[in-house]
């Protein structure tokens, strides 16, 4: 009886020496990707391993996660991106509507996360690229850290198919 005291006191007293949530059991992927997201960076990966960016040097966008598995995603220049004259939608000229969509990405549907491989798949119901609507798109996970997640998309499911290059790169920190 005495030892099973002096047991349970030192049981008790290593773990409040733990670090806080070392007991706890980890969160898993899903739960730790849901919430709202902002883009740092959107690269296109070439073949020799340099890096280039798909939205300029400073894209914004937001990446939305539910936890209901619903999901929003937008990505789009912060520069270069010209008014319509006409201040109207739906009366821009060919040359502002071929720059305005070139310089967006945006798509929303279902996910799913596969914990074992760790990755993220996107059932996407409609996008500004209508030749995404439909498809599955499957993001690999390389991080995902408290604050921030980084992606991989190979260039074959990739919203910009140009040759040249392996993958995509997008890195997104969490929004507090």
């Amino acid at each position: 009886m005495y030892r099973n005291g002096i047991l349970g006191i030192l049981v008790a007293a290593t773990m409040a020496l733990l670090p806080h949530g070392t007991v706890a059991q980890q969160k898993s992927m899903k739960d730790q990707l849901v919430g709202a997201w902002t883009v740092l960076l959107d690269d296109r990966i070439n073949a020799d391993g340099t890096q280039q960016p798909l939205y300029g040097p400073n894209p914004i966008g937001t990446l939305l996660v539910s936890p209901t598995g619903r999901y929003s995603v937008q990505i789009m220049r912060s520069t270069n991106r010209a008014p319509f004259a006409s201040r109207n939608l739906s009366n821009g000229t060919p040359e502002e509507n071929k720059a305005a969509i070139q310089g967006i990405v945006t798509h929303f549907g279902t996910y799913t996360v596969d914990e074992a491989d760790k990755s993220l798949t996107f059932r996407i119901e409609g996008s500004s690229f209508p030749n995404l609507g439909g498809v599955k798109q499957k993001w690999q996970i390389d991080s995902l850290a408290d604050d921030t997640l980084t992606i991989k998309l190979p260039a074959a499911t990739s919203t910009n198919p140009a040759g040249g290059f392996v993958a995509v790169e997008v890195i997104w920190k969490r929004v507090k």
